[in-house]
């Protein structure tokens, strides 16, 4: 069966349309602010969108996103805080796909098939585990076997080169490529070699392909339009709500506009 990921991926590639998926941190600036935002981004049409569960120790994240990690857990926020925001949310009629990105730790000191009912019940559509290699699916991938379960978001880097197939069999939902883009102005030959990195992505996945890490506006993908199937936006999105007191208004006009400029490339 379907998810709702897959089932807007499907609606993308009928409509020959590129995904643009964001990335939060929950609860910022609190709950109910959280969920103003979530609704802001599905209304300017954001095709998935990343929620970050707040870990002490983020490993994966860049200054940014572990300061906002960090900010959020003063104010109290918690995975049970946030299954509750994802109940509400569904219940109000937000029908956006919902992706975790989030820490195995966390899961697993809430309990795994505690944790997959949560999901379950809170409308949870996928989940992006940076920490949990692909020797170590098995114990999650068990325990997401449930009806409705939410999918596992496989990531793969450069360095991922020759394990890119094994990772990618039996893969769902889409592929989270990072790029480690860097910073601007890098040379031609930074652009041919994550191109040529894409592409073998791309030959052997049977699903779509999205491109992250260091992405601010669509005219940053331009170089790897026609090997990518869609761009995720993180870190720039988070100070773009920092700089502007989380205004829900300025979220919805940057991802319309996003959205637009990525499919006019």
């Amino acid at each position: 069966m379907q998810n709702r990921i897959e089932q807007k991926m499907q609606e993308l590639k009928i409509k020959n349309e590129k995904s643009f998926i964001t990335y939060m941190t929950a609860g910022l600036p609190d709950m109910a602010g959280c969920k103003e935002l979530i609704k802001a981004q599905e209304r300017a049409g954001v095709d998935v969108l990343e929620l970050g569960i707040p870990f002490s120790d983020p490993v994966a994240d860049g200054p940014v996103i572990q300061e906002a990690s960090y900010q959020s857990i003063l104010r109290g926020t918690n995975l049970k805080k946030v299954f509750a925001l994802m109940k509400e949310v569904r219940a109000e009629g937000v029908t956006v796909p919902v992706v975790f990105m989030m820490y195995y730790n966390t899961a697993l000191h809430f309990g795994l098939d505690k944790f997959v009912e949560e999901c379950i019940a809170g409308g949870v559509d996928g989940l992006i585990i940076p920490d949990l290699p692909m020797e170590e699916q098995d114990e999650i991938k068990e325990a997401l076997q449930r009806e409705g379960a939410p999918v596992l978001i496989q990531l793969v880097s450069p360095v991922s080169a020759e394990r890119i197939p094994e990772i990618l069999e039996g893969a769902r939902g889409f592929v989270y490529c990072v790029s480690s883009m860097g910073v601007t102005g890098q040379s031609g030959n930074f652009h041919r070699e994550i191109l040529r990195y894409l592409s073998e992505v791309k030959a052997v996945s049977k699903i779509p392909v999205m491109m992250g890490f260091g992405i601010e506006q669509a005219k940053d993908v331009q170089p790897m339009r026609d090997v990518i199937d869609g761009a995720i936006v993180g870190s720039h999105f988070i100070r773009l709500l920092e700089a502007n007191d989380y205004n829900p208004q300025t979220a919805a006009d940057y991802c319309s506009r996003f959205k637009k400029e990525l499919n006019e490339l």
